[in-house]
């Protein structure tokens, strides 16, 4: 599943590099290629994003887990198919827009078949997902907010204890204490 989902990904790579190849390709790009990023780094590709960052592999959401990979690879898909939405209205070309709406319906698809694999598992909605069990807390819900509340299946019975008007318990933890702090060594020094 991993391979053929990730085979396709490619294959959208290349085809909005296609769309973004017939869409300026008729453009006079001497501008572009006077612009700074081009001037310094020249005119290949430039592994940034739409925002001037670096790519770097904190991009990446792989966690050695693999309920928590399926789970983060869904909220990818839902990413993209968010993008291609934006670009489909943004777009006034209807045989563009027929390629993006493809691209977004096989988004879709991908985060069914990751839905899927979660199910097979009994993982699609565990939220016990790891080895090591929670604490007696992790049915509590503090109500932490201000204005109009609202009750619903996130906060009621029996997957969760609401407390309404939650108080404080415990103290505020005594200040740092840095050995390397002139102000504490000079204090120390002088007792």
């Amino acid at each position: 599943m991993l391979q053929d989902i990730a085979i396709e990904e490619f294959s959208h790579l290349e085809m909005v590099g296609k769309l973004i190849a017939q869409h300026t390709s008729k453009i006079d790009q001497t501008d572009v290629f006077d612009a700074p990023l081009f001037k310094l780094k020249g005119g290949g590709p430039h592994f940034l994003d739409s925002q001037g960052s670096c790519w770097t592999a904190a991009y990446i959401q792989e966690g050695g887990n693999v309920v928590r990979d399926l789970r983060a690879n869904i909220s990818s898909e839902a990413g993209a198919r968010q993008t291609y939405e934006a670009l489909i209205k943004a777009c006034d070309d209807e045989n563009t827009k027929k390629v993006l709406v493809h691209l977004l319906t096989r988004e879709i698809t991908h985060a069914n078949m990751f839905m899927k694999a979660l199910e097979s598992m009994g993982k699609l909605d565990d939220p016990f997902f790891g080895n090591i069990e929670p604490d007696e807390t992790v049915k509590l819900v503090f109500n932490l907010s201000k204005g109009q509340d609202e009750r619903g299946p996130w906060n009621e019975e029996p997957d969760f204890d609401f407390v309404e008007n939650p108080t404080p318990e415990g103290s505020f933890p005594p200040a740092p204490v840095n050995p390397d702090d002139e102000r504490h060594s000079s204090k120390v020094a002088a007792e």
